[in-house]
């Protein structure tokens, strides 16, 4: 492969059709990856002429028009892994001419569309929830469904230490019902039913964005067209490849800012250094500092400490015992 400029060696690895670009990632944290007869570093980028194996064998790029997209029904007892030592694995039971990786998962109690590909660039792409890309399944489960079931599960479930987002639920019939995600968290449809008190006995996935199960029997997988392709291509035109950091950050900002104690209003609104905006005991210099028990702005506020009533006095140390927890 002629490379016009260096790329960074797992985009390398996951381009050739080996892995995707987080598994190529693990291949070199673990040594077994070599370039040029040298262990490389994560940010290592290849280019031209340089030589690439992982275990020993050589790993070599490849251009856009060899790369491979098929769609595949997985069938009920497959697990979607490359590692080829697991039995049913999905590698084996696609059993491709060309190495191919799926782009994503599904449940091995699932089944149904799944798409699989030798392009590391799509995986990602296609993955991030903040693209909002739409997944389709259609889901049967152990009773019958009430009334109010599409509107609960269409309005967010909390599981996994969060509420899902919101979705689009439609009943098919008594026991049945189509739902159409943007997210993938872990068991995700069958927890929501499970927090409903709903058991499922089974689920297919009947679309990824524009590519349909269709007539695709259980077990078998087509190539995907070349409007299938330009359209997908188009679709992941503007996604992100790269994790956002945002939401996190955003959670620790009100440990940082010292208004960890939320069901505290005066801790969260006395920022300010000036002790005299509020009233007696009330403006601790404890509230100010971010985990500290005091410093220059305790020793600031011990006057209003002592025109404080005579009991809070020491009502102000469980104050900061709380905040520095």
């Amino acid at each position: 492969m002629s490379l016009s400029s260096s790329v960074r060696l797992n985009k390398f690895i996951s381009d050739s059709g080996y892995c995707s670009r987080r598994e190529a990632d693990k291949l070199i944290e673990n040594n077994r990856v070599k370039v040029n007869g040298f262990k490389p570093d994560l940010g290592t980028r290849i280019a031209e002429g340089d030589e690439v194996t992982v275990d020993g064998q050589p790993i070599y790029g490849s251009t856009k028009s060899s790369r491979v997209y098929i769609a595949y029904h997985k069938p009920v007892g497959i697990t979607c892994t490359t590692e080829q030592n697991v039995k049913g694995n999905i590698v084996d039971a696609v059993d491709h001419d060309e190495r191919v990786f799926p782009i994503g998962r599904l449940d091995k109690p699932s089944e149904g569309l799944i798409l699989l590909t030798s392009d590391g660039n799509i995986v990602n792409k296609i993955l991030r929830a903040e693209n909002a890309h739409d997944k389709e399944y259609l889901v049967t489960v152990n009773k019958a469904l009430d009334s109010s079931f599409a509107a609960k599960m269409s309005s967010g479930i909390p599981i996994l230490g969060q509420v899902t987002k919101p979705c689009k639920v439609t009943l098919v019939n008594r026991s049945s019902f189509k739902i159409i995600l943007t997210q993938g968290l872990n068991r995700q449809i069958r927890r929501m039913c499970e927090y409903l008190g709903y058991e499922v006995v089974q689920l297919v996935r009947t679309r990824i964005m524009n590519i349909e199960l269709g007539k695709l029997r259980s077990g078998q997988w087509r190539n995907l067209t070349k409007q299938e392709l330009a359209v997908l291509s188009d679709a992941i035109a503007n996604s992100s490849n790269e994790t956002k950091n945002s939401k996190p950050n955003t959670n620790r900002r009100p440990v940082k800012s010292g208004s960890g104690n939320r069901d505290s209003k005066p801790s969260g609104q006395n920022r300010s250094k000036t002790p005299n905006r509020t009233k007696g005991g009330k403006s601790s210099g404890g509230h100010h500092s971010k985990n500290s028990s005091g410093g220059k702005n305790a020793n600031k506020s011990k006057p209003q400490r002592n025109r404080s009533k005579p009991g809070p006095k020491s009502s102000n140390r469980p104050s900061k015992n709380r905040r520095t927890r």
